[in-house]
């Protein structure tokens, strides 16, 4: 076991940071921008490959190592639901959303608003997300980044970690735009997903009972020693996906009783607004789908978020088991010989197993795969708020005939602002905070229901009106918050499953209501019209036994939440709605857009990488259930 770290350490995460700032400073200067599109999308010239590691290395952060690690100590295995749902979500942006996107040559998410509905709902929500990149995202993934900084060195001043992390990340994206950050991301995920492989292996071979020499136990023995660990433990949910009400435990590291529940509550996570948040995050987030929108082609795009859903098949290997080794480890005392340090919350779960039980050397590589999951998400938020600013508040609303190198250098100017503001706002927003990755899912929860309510209609229903999407901007965070005083003891996945059941109506009833800027619309040229019509029928169907379900099962087996299945419901509902009005109406709004039916086209090859994430995915959930 070692404590802190050693000369060799130093060196390992010197070289790993010497290459990225090398590899970012080298891009920028050799990739002459000699427009917006340049700086913000790289050109409209990255390959498959390029995506689908950008995409991982911008999600993949503190949020993840840190606060989902942080979970899977606290809570288990289950809060992997966000990461595996993520990956069958990416396969539905990828068939459904991003193509009409491209086909639009969309620059920002808050243009496709302006395009689709008007001016006031494109302010709405790229304020939206200007607030959200700048005080959930940027502070708390710098915030944890810090905290492991701190715990792991033992020599990291909190707000001089906050500060290095920021000025790191800022250093070749303000400078060298999206191309930058993607080629820097392409070297950061291989030491993330390396290094944390590395770090889980010793972490397990720790874990190891038949020896007291860690260097000489399996890290196997040792994985099986943690499930068999837990299973023996009557009680124990660290190995279950579904979780029932009321299940009290005691936190490992504070000895607090707490309801896991609350976290995740049964069949929601797998029936009810997970859904809803990732495909808000996945189809409609700035700083992920930027990557996508920078596709050399529709393709490239495609296949790029199929490799991206592969790897997050594999994220919680790196982020999740950690966590529920270390609470193996920590709450079996023979296991750790006498070991002195200890974990004091939930969130020092990750960094206590770096610190104590990575051999000198290893640290360091470790060390580097966390900080490269920070700085690529840093560098992603930053270059998106500046995008966001830049061509939807500036471009738009301030100097509309600015010139493409005046956008550049506003965009910089932004970036630049965003790290300072991210600087002074995370210590007050995250210092006392015991769990950051639930902060984050709980406050992004506010926005998500509505995000995906008016983009996805936006995109997908002819009828979808101005109107409907600006009310349902002004109410989405008003309807979480009166749901958080009607229901107080009400999780925030349930919640957010009720909020998006309002919002679609809302948005729904408006929109068939509104005719103010109907125009009429010949149905009989809409290719697949037929196809279209059969599975409205179908999705309807579904949607109508999800409902009836959930009259005669969910008191019955409330204690799951079955309730959930109200909100499976309304989506299939919804899509189904979208899709018969859309082949049978023969009105439209006139902003509407028209959809070239070979964009939601899958070669066999991409029909043959997106069943093969279900089936791993079927085959996790069988064995976790």
């Amino acid at each position: 076991m070692n404590a802190g770290f050693q000369t060799a350490d130093y060196l390992v995460f010197g070289v790993y940071a010497l290459i990225i700032i090398a590899i970012g400073l080298y891009v920028s200067r050799f990739s002459k921008e000699k427009s917006s599109s340049d700086y913000f999308l790289a050109g409209r010239s990255l390959s498959w490959w390029a995506i689908g590691a950008s995409l991982i290395a911008a999600n993949i952060s503190a949020e993840q190592f840190i606060g989902m690690s942080g979970s899977g100590f606290r809570i288990g295995i289950g809060i992997a639901a966000y990461e595996w749902i993520a990956a069958a979500t990416l396969i539905l942006v990828a068939k459904y959303l991003l193509p009409i996107m491209i086909e639009k040559r969309i620059y920002t998410m808050p243009q496709l608003l302006n395009e689709r509905y008007g001016h006031g709902v494109s302010i709405a929500f790229s304020i939206f997300f200007l607030l959200l990149y700048l005080f959930v995202n940027l502070t708390s993934v710098a915030w944890l980044g810090a905290l492991a900084m701190e715990q792991v060195s033992g020599s990291t001043p909190m707000m001089w970690g906050v500060v290095g992390l920021l000025l790191f990340s800022g250093l070749y994206s303000i400078y060298g735009g999206l191309k930058a950050v993607v080629w820097t991301d392409i070297i950061q995920v291989i030491f993330l997903i390396g290094g944390g492989l590395v770090a889980v292996y010793f972490a397990l071979k720790a874990a190891d009972p038949s020896t007291t020499i860690m260097a000489d136990g399996s890290a196997w023995t040792g994985l099986q020693n943690v499930f068999h660990t837990i299973r023996d433990a009557g009680g124990d949910y660290h190995l279950s996906m579904i979780i029932p009400e009321g299940t009290v435990v005691s936190d490992p590291a504070t000895g607090q009783q707490f309801d896991i529940s609350k976290d995740l509550p049964g069949l929601a996570l797998l029936l009810g607004s997970i859904w809803v948040t990732n495909i808000g995050f996945w189809g409609f987030n700035q700083y992920i789908i930027q990557k996508g929108l920078a596709a050399r082609s529709l393709h490239e795009a495609k296949k790029g978020l199929l490799f991206a859903g592969y790897l997050k098949l594999l994220i919680p290997l790196i982020v999740v088991i950690p966590g529920i080794t270390a609470y193996v480890l920590f709450t079996n005392p023979h296991l750790i010989h006498g070991l002195q340090d200890s974990i004091t919350t939930a969130d020092s779960a990750y960094p206590w197993l770096l610190k104590n039980f990575t051999p000198t050397g290893i640290k360091g590589l470790a060390f580097a795969a966390l900080v490269a999951a920070i700085v690529s998400s840093l560098a992603s938020m930053i270059n998106s708020t500046a995008t966001i600013f830049t061509m939807d508040i500036y471009k738009r609303l301030i100097s509309p005939e600015a010139s493409e190198k005046r956008l550049v250098n506003v965009g910089r100017m932004v970036a630049f602002c965003a790290l300072f503001i991210a600087m002074a706002a995370a210590k007050p927003l995250l210092g006392g905070l015991d769990q950051a990755f639930q902060y984050i899912q709980e406050y992004s929860g506010y926005v998500y229901p509505g995000v995906t309510v008016v983009f996805g209609m936006g995109l997908l229903w002819k009828k979808a009106t101005n109107r409907a999407a600006l009310w349902t901007s002004i109410l989405t965070i008003p309807v979480g918050i009166a749901l958080k005083f009607a229901y107080p003891d009400m999780g925030f996945v349930l919640r957010m499953s009720y909020a998006f059941i309002v919002l679609v109506v809302i948005a729904v009833t408006i929109s068939l209501l509104d005719r103010s800027e109907s125009v009429q619309d010949d149905t009989s040229k809409i290719a697949g019209r037929r196809s279209m019509v059969r599975a409205s029928w179908v999705l309807l169907i579904l949607a109508a036994i999800c409902i009836m379900a959930g009259i005669l099962f969910s008191k019955r087996w409330t204690s799951y939440h079955f309730d959930a299945i109200y909100m499976l419901g309304v989506l299939l509902g919804f899509i189904g709605v979208m899709l018969r009005t859309n082949s049978l109406s023969r009105t439209r709004s006139s902003r509407a857009y028209s959809i070239g039916g070979k964009a939601f086209d899958f070669t066999p090859g991409l029909t043959v990488g997106a069943l093969g994430i279900v089936i791993i995915l079927t085959a996790i959930y069988a064995v976790f259930w």
